[in-house]
């Protein structure tokens, strides 16, 4: 029996990389999984992935940034697949090219705030009712090691939604735990996703590998291992955690 067995899981942002990782490992586990993006053709392409490999799911799509969506598609899903017992709050993303703070544009900031911080935050809130009156509920968000990690080149807005992010779920989780709702929060680092082994060359890959304890950079399942963990009962007493999955470069200085 799987670790997620007969639990509906929704992991936004699960069209590709990590989210889709998430999403297939879930399944893999027992979980129905309703995945999200805005992207229709690739969401399908992962919805096919497990549907081959014999699990339940379905394709979820929409803004995350908007109410109005997001109870559409929690609607959605308790339709077809059942309550929501577990979320992955995923989605998200930089949206300003990197650069001094004076040169960042003020819709780039508030894009990328509301991307990532609005978003997590909008998406749980759709989902905590449910979780109360049921009395029980797994939530994962999802940072990023440049929350904690600053240096000349960081891309602030992200790292500011980041960093939001985790105060948000410790907060959530002192709030939410006398209804059994758990919150905990991943934050990778470099995560060698299908886009970033286009984007990053190798020559650099092997620099930023070396950067880390662990001589090597994360891969999509690194990530997906450590949601699975906070979704599963193998971490039934833990919440309010940041959890750095990021080869121990965090804690280098």
């Amino acid at each position: 029996m799987g670790r997620l067995e007969g639990s509906v899981a929704w992991v936004t942002g699960s069209s590709r990389g990590i989210g889709a990782e998430i999403a297939r490992l879930f399944a893999k586990e027992g979980a129905a999984v309703a995945l999200h993006g805005r992207d229709e053709a690739a969401a399908s392409a992962v919805a096919g992935t497990i549907w081959q490999d014999g699990g339940k799911v379905c394709v979820t799509l929409g803004d995350v940034t908007r109410a109005v969506d997001l109870e559409r598609m929690n609607a959605q899903i308790e339709a077809e697949l059942g309550p929501i017992d577990i979320l992955v709050a995923n989605a998200g993303g930089n949206f300003v090219p990197l650069g001094p703070a004076e040169l960042i544009p003020e819709d780039g900031w508030r894009i990328t705030i509301d991307g990532n911080l609005t978003a997590t935050f909008l998406t749980t809130r759709s989902v905590l009712p449910g979780m109360k009156k049921r009395k029980r509920g797994r939530i994962v968000t999802v940072s990023s090691a440049v929350a904690r990690r600053a240096n000349g080149v960081s891309p602030i807005a992200y790292a500011a939604a980041k960093a939001g992010i985790e105060i948000f779920t410790q907060h959530l989780a002192a709030q939410v735990g006398p209804w059994n709702i758990r919150a905990n929060c991943i934050a990778p680092e470099t995560i060698l996703t299908k886009r970033n082994l286009k984007r990053i060359p190798q020559a650099q890959q092997e620099e930023l590998a070396d950067e880390h304890p662990l001589k090597r950079l994360g891969t999509p399942r690194d990530v997906a291992d450590a949601a699975l963990f906070f979704a599963s009962e193998a971490s039934a007493w833990i919440t309010g955690t940041v959890l750095d999955v990021a080869g121990g470069a965090v804690m280098v200085r």
